[in-house]
C-alpha cells in the first residue's frame, strides 16, 4: 500500500508549514531557518538543562 499523501509540518524556528518530503534542510523550511537556529545553539540561546555539578571531563586536567 502506497501513501501519496505529502506530509507538513511546522517549522521549528518560523513555524511556516514546510513539507517533509524532497526538503534538504528539513526539519527546517529554508537554510535561512537552519542557520538562525544553529547561531541561537552556538551563543547559548538554546540549552540542554543539566546538573552543573555532575561530574565530568575538565578540559584544564588534560
Amino acid at each position: 500500500m502506497s501513501d501519496n499523501t505529502t506530509r507538513t509540518y511546522p517549522c521549528p524556528q518560523c513555524k511556516s508549514l514546510t513539507r517533509f518530503d524532497n526538503n534538504p534542510w528539513r526539519p527546517f523550511c529554508s537554510e535561512r531557518c537552519k542557520l538562525i537556529d544553529l547561531g541561537d545553539w552556538a551563543s547559548e540561546r538554546h540549552a540542554i538543562p543539566g546538573d552543573p555539578e555532575a561530574p565530568g571531563m575538565d578540559f584544564e586536567e588534560q
